[in-house]
C-alpha cells in the first residue's frame, strides 16, 4: 500500500489555499445589494412614497439585491463561508423571485385570495430568516442585527397580508427600513475596515 507523502501534499495545497485566500471579501457586496434593494422596497411598504410608484423597485431586485447577492453568494462558497454562501445566495434568490412574482404571477392571482399567497410567500422567508438568526449568534453582532430586525420584518409583513392590515404593513415598512440601515452599516463597516487594513469601525465578532 503506498503511503501519501505529507509534504508532498501539503505542497499541493498551498497553491489552492492561496488561490481562495486572494479572493477579496464578498460580503459587503452582498450586504450593500441587500441593503439598497430593501430600502427602497421599505418606503413604498411604510407609505413614505406613493405606491404607484412601487416597480421603480423591480430593476433593484433584479440585478442589484438579485444578481450582485447571488454572485456574491457564490464567492463566499469559494471562500468556504457556509453561512454568508447560504445568506446572500438564498436572498439573492429571494429578491429575483420576488421581481418575478410581482411581475408575472401577482397580477394573475385571483383578487379574493392573492393577499394569502402574497403572506405564504413571505412566511417561508420569515422561517428561513429565523433560523439563519440561530446562526447569526455566532457572526458578528452587526450580522446579528441586520437578520433579527429581518425577522421582525419578514414576520410582520406576512402578517399583514393573512390580515390584510395596512397598518401592519407599514410597521413591516419601517421595521425594513432599520433593517437597510443596519445592512448598510456592516457592508460599510466591513468594506472600510478592509481597505483601511484595520479595524476602524466596529463590528462587534461574536466568534
Amino acid at each position: 500500500m503506498v503511503e501519501a507523502n505529507p509534504n508532498l501534499t501539503a505542497q499541493l495545497d498551498q497553491p489552492r489555499q492561496a488561490a481562495v485566500d486572494s479572493i477579496a471579501d464578498p460580503g459587503p457586496l452582498g450586504l450593500a445589494g441587500f441593503a439598497s434593494t430593501t430600502f427602497v422596497l421599505s418606503c413604498f411598504n411604510a407609505n413614505l412614497v406613493d405606491a404607484s410608484l412601487s416597480a421603480a423597485v423591480l430593476p433593484l431586485a433584479l440585478f442589484y439585491g438579485g444578481l450582485a447577492q447571488l454572485l456574491a453568494g457564490m464567492w463566499e462558497f469559494r471562500k468556504g463561508n457556509t453561512f454568508g454562501a447560504t445568506a446572500f445566495s438564498s436572498f439573492g434568490a429571494f429578491w429575483l423571485s420576488f421581481a418575478g412574482y410581482v411581475r408575472f404571477v401577482a397580477p394573475h392571482l385571483p383578487l379574493a385570495g392573492a393577499h394569502q399567497a402574497t403572506g405564504l410567500y413571505l412566511l417561508v422567508w420569515a422561517v428561513f430568516t429565523v433560523y439563519m438568526t440561530v446562526a447569526a449568534l455566532r457572526t458578528s453582532g452587526a450580522v446579528l442585527g441586520v437578520f433579527a430586525f429581518l425577522s421582525l420584518t419578514f414576520i410582520t409583513l406576512s402578517a399583514g397580508e393573512f390580515a390584510q392590515s395596512t397598518v401592519t404593513t407599514k410597521v413591516g415598512g419601517w421595521l425594513g427600513l432599520v433593517t437597510a440601515v443596519l445592512a448598510w452599516y456592516a457592508s460599510f463597516a466591513a468594506v472600510t475596515n478592509e481597505t483601511w487594513r484595520r479595524p476602524a469601525l466596529p463590528t462587534w465578532p461574536r466568534t
